[in-house]
């Protein structure tokens, strides 16, 4: 089954490349219209929407700082005035996330992971809430990331965002189903995109050999769990995490 999103209007923070774009692609693909946000790299958004359009694919391309209140205010504006209506969120911007020994972080370094996914998420709704409380009828499905499953070490800052990311979706499920506004999270597994093309080949491999599946995730594989989740087939599903990485998390 083809999960339709005609007529439908997404925005996905973060699209300009890597599993954003992937996201944004297949929603696309799907028949909405999507909304694509950047901060920094214009060339590759242009360039994203671009091959939306190429494909047929109403598009509209945002500069916006995701962790700005400000800027999403803004943006969401500047959407509903383009498009009439903002059907499904999808908060996936994110900063580098290094991995180091709990001795080496600092607080400020925490506060901008939970910046990026609990207060992010949090302002993007409370844009977008309006709408979709007054139509009865919205998707948010958060990008989160196996990390909290798998307890990996070495990793504090991002695993505890993480988690609370999706201590939030859950909250705001419960919160806004009568409403008939569904949230959910999309936790992928390693997927390489541009951001990890500088990483060991070793660590690749390894972890490779650790993905029951055998092979590599691709961001269109997050990307059709989100469509899922944006559906009419998925109005009865909410505050659910699916991990997208091949079998790791079976449980």
């Amino acid at each position: 089954m083809n999960f339709s999103l005609r007529n439908k209007v997404a925005l996905v923070t973060g699209s300009s490349r890597g599993l954003g774009r992937g996201v944004a692609m297949t929603l696309g693909k799907a028949g909405a219209r999507v909304v694509l946000n950047y901060l920094n790299d214009r060339e590759s958004a242009e360039k994203t929407k671009m091959e939306l359009r190429g494909q047929n694919v109403n598009a509209m391309l945002v500069r916006a700082d995701a962790s700005d209140p400000d800027q999403i205010e803004a943006m969401v504006e500047a959407v509903e005035a383009k498009f009439g209506s903002l059907d499904i969120l999808v908060p996936n911007a994110t900063p580098d996330q290094p991995q180091k020994p709990i001795e080496e972080y600092d607080a400020d370094f925490y506060r901008q992971m939970y910046e990026f996914f609990v207060l992010s998420p949090y302002y993007l709704a409370r844009a977008v809430l309006p709408g979709m409380k007054e139509r009865k009828c919205g998707r948010i499905i958060n990008i989160t990331s196996e990390v909290f499953h798998c307890s990996v070490p070495e990793f504090s800052a991002y695993v505890a965002a993480k988690g609370g990311q999706i201590g939030w979706s859950r909250s705001m499920a419960s919160e806004l189903a009568p409403f008939g506004i569904t949230v959910n999270t999309v936790a992928p597994g390693w997927i390489p995109t541009e951001r990890h093309q500088n990483d060991p080949p070793e660590a690749k491999d390894a972890y490779l050999e650790t993905i029951p599946l055998g092979r590599w995730g691709t961001p269109e594989d997050v990307g059709n769990a989100v469509a899922y989740f944006s559906s009419d087939e998925a109005s009865f599903v909410t505050g659910q995490t699916l991990c997208v990485n091949g079998g790791r998390t079976p449980w």
